[in-house]
């Protein structure tokens, strides 16, 4: 699943592309899976506004809907494990399962493609309250004026930018491993299996170690690793492990620099160590038994 670099570079790149451009018509398919709002609903609030912005949340690509000099609203795109965004030419064959197409003012296409239909696309209403699915505002035990909503935020904190007080405090008190801890979306957005292996790694710490036992130097270290692992990530266009490409349809190359992910029993870069493996709640880990404590 492309994780916060993947997902930067992917927002990045069709940003370039798009900005600007008003949507002159949206296509879904009729494959429910990838639709957290309901189609008609979503070609409703995506034809006719400008696309202002696109950016990264989190996992989520987000385009920023301008109308009448106001962004009115937000679509969301979470790849999945297999989605991604192309920006392409209308003769452009289109690839099996694309799910969505939004047709754009400059003549190019904006194609969601998704074979495995884990990825999701939705609405983020900001002129009342959040749309639902069926694309009706609910009235019942609602005040007739509704405040406006605020920008999509995510659910946890953004790993970038996160502070040194604010980032031990996610960890706290917290018995799971702190290799689950940092995997958990509700704290930190963004970061996979693949950054947390890397960060651990360069912070010095096991990741079957206790989130509460971690010392605050420790903590730092992860903090500034993380941070770092994810910048590097983000400048080589991310990792292509599986299905990942950006949105001309190229692969990253971050995964030439992987220290511990997916090397396991190969010398470790530092010590000569064999990586090991473990798994851990159910994901795979990969450290050094000798750079790691």
């Amino acid at each position: 699943m492309p994780e916060l670099p993947e997902v930067e570079t992917v927002a990045n790149g069709v940003d370039a592309r798009v900005r600007g451009q008003r949507i002159i018509r949206a296509w879904f398919s009729n494959k429910p899976e990838p639709m957290k709002t309901a189609p008609a609903l979503m070609e409703r609030v995506l034809t006719g506004p400008s696309i202002a912005l696109v950016h990264r949340v989190g996992k989520t690509v987000v385009f920023d809907l301008r109308q009448d000099g106001a962004t009115t609203a937000q679509w969301l795109v979470h790849l999945g494990m297999t989605g991604r965004l192309l920006v392409s030419h209308p003769d452009v064959p289109q690839p099996p399962h694309t799910h969505a197409v939004l047709s754009l003012g400059n003549g190019s296409e904006l194609r969601f493609v998704d074979p495995r239909r884990f990825g999701r696309m939705s609405i983020h209403g900001m002129e009342g309250p959040d749309l639902g699915r069926g694309g009706k505002r609910s009235s019942r035990n609602k005040p007739q004026s509704q405040p406006a909503q605020s920008a999509f935020a995510g659910s946890g904190a953004e790993p970038l930018t996160i502070g040194r007080e604010d980032f031990s405090a996610l960890f706290a008190g917290r018995n799971t491993p702190i290799k689950s801890a940092l995997l958990n979306q509700k704290l930190l957005h963004g970061v996979g299996n693949i950054y947390a292996d890397e960060a651990l790694f360069r912070a010095g710490v096991r990741p079957m170690r206790r989130a509460s036992r971690v010392t605050r130097a420790e903590l730092e270290r992860l903090r500034l690793g993380l941070r770092t692992v994810l910048r590097q990530a983000i400048k080589l266009g991310g990792s292509s492990v599986n299905d990942y490409v950006d949105a001309d349809g190229a692969r990253g190359f971050f995964q030439l620099k992987h220290r511990v992910y997916q090397r396991t029993g190969e010398p470790c870069r530092v010590c000569k160590t064999p990586i090991a493996r473990r798994v851990i709640g159910g994901r795979s880990s990969h450290y050094c038994p000798n750079c790691q404590r």
